[in-house]
């Protein structure tokens, strides 16, 4: 598919640019430039869009993530990139991102790219493009759809995916984490986090405290790449699986909590799921926590009951 497009390529890279730029336009003096911001692959160089090929070649400046990583990919698309390769990461990202408005607003086409996905999902980007948008002049913006690890593990997983949320990766600190998870107890949608392997198995562990041993969730590993698997089952078969080891690039899908039809404001619902869940982590036992959310809610205490079961996965 990318090669079926080479001969376009090649053009570009040999300088017969079409200069087709459709929504460039004059403002001021300045004649303002194009950002584009372009999805790479996860790990297979054939999920690559023939587009990337084409941006890839003739764009004058390349925002790479890694630009040695870039570089590989360029050469196994059989792309030469005409233009400036710098570097944009979480540590230059706010001292380059002034030096690539510069160029923007010099007419240049500026294409950013991660070393994975889509940029600003979890990885550099949204700080140039509010920055382009900001600045004086007219920046076209565009994007280069392509491969996403969010949705990608979203279709692998067997999870509802009619509505979903993206949570990246968890904290590090485990209270930190803990609160983050509470604050989920009660989240009806599939949810997604990155996490680093050797993370894995204490951030499964603090799931399954969290939302309760049952509740259903996929470790995909090494997505689109020679070695990619697929791991389902509930969150504490899960936490016990990864206790021997996992290598490699981890999303993890985790379904919402079933929150019961009650017939109480499903607002109201989600609250008493997130207060039991508090009192639960300052060491309350469970059957106290539900009377005492009920008490102060003025809600049945069995709804209440069922509404902490439905999330929780398993009852005290």
């Amino acid at each position: 598919m990318v090669r079926a497009s080479l001969e376009q390529v090649r053009e570009a890279t040999t300088g017969h640019r079409t200069g087709r730029h459709s929504s460039r336009k004059v403002t001021g003096v300045l004649n303002s430039g194009r950002l584009v911001v372009a999805a790479t692959p996860l790990g297979n160089p054939a999920d690559a869009s023939a587009r990337l090929a084409l941006e890839l070649a003739r764009a004058d400046v390349i925002a790479a993530e890694d630009t040695r990583r870039l570089r590989r990919l360029a050469a196994a698309l059989e792309v030469t990139p005409s233009g400036r390769l710098l570097s944009y990461y979480e540590g230059n990202e706010r001292t380059r991102t002034r030096e690539l408005v510069d160029a923007l607003l010099a007419g240049s086409t500026v294409l950013l790219v991660t070393d994975a996905g889509m940029p600003s999902v979890s990885d550099p980007g949204y700080r140039l493009v509010r920055a382009a948008i900001d600045a004086p002049g007219d920046i076209d913006i565009t994007a280069l759809p392509g491969p996403s690890a969010v949705t990608t593990a979203l279709a692998l997983s067997g999870l509802a995916c009619d509505r979903f949320c993206f949570e990246g990766f968890l904290p590090r600190k485990a209270g930190e984490r803990h609160s983050r998870l509470a604050e989920l107890t009660a989240e009806p949608r599939t949810m997604v986090f990155f996490e680093a392997p050797h993370r894995l198995a204490e951030s499964l562990a603090a799931l399954v405290d969290e939302f309760g041993q049952q509740r259903a969730a996929a470790v995909c590993r090494e997505l689109t790449k020679t070695y990619e698997e697929v791991v389902r089952g509930s969150l504490g078969e899960l936490a016990e699986w990864a206790t021997s080891g996992v290598r490699g690039e981890i999303t993890l899908v985790v379904a919402g909590a079933a929150v019961p039809d009650c017939g109480s404001n499903p607002a109201a619902v989600t609250h008493w799921i997130r207060q039991v869940a508090l009192l639960e982590r300052h060491d309350v036992p469970r059957k106290q926590a539900i009377a005492a959310v009920a008490e102060l809610s003025s809600a049945p205490k069995r709804e209440v009951y069922n509404a902490v079961v439905a999330a929780k996965g398993s009852a005290e």
